[in-house]
């Protein structure tokens, strides 16, 4: 199950990271979409980084 969840999130900050591509290339950088894409991302990743440290820590995960 928690693996699941990893996936999900990767899944999130991939898509949240075309996103902010799509909107650079379509507001030709004048908009904020993309400055709130990336902040999206970066706080999805700091969320899936403390999700493994946490996953880690409890014994959800080992490494390999």
């Amino acid at each position: 199950m928690f693996k699941i969840l990893v996936l999900i999130m990767l899944g999130l900050v991939v898509a949240s990271l075309f996103s902010a591509l799509l909107f650079l290339a379509r507001d030709q950088g004048r908009g904020e979409r993309t400055a709130r894409a990336l902040t999206v991302r970066i706080s999805l990743s700091l969320l899936l980084f403390a999700m493994l440290m946490a996953g880690y820590h409890f014994g959800l995960i080992r490494p390999a």
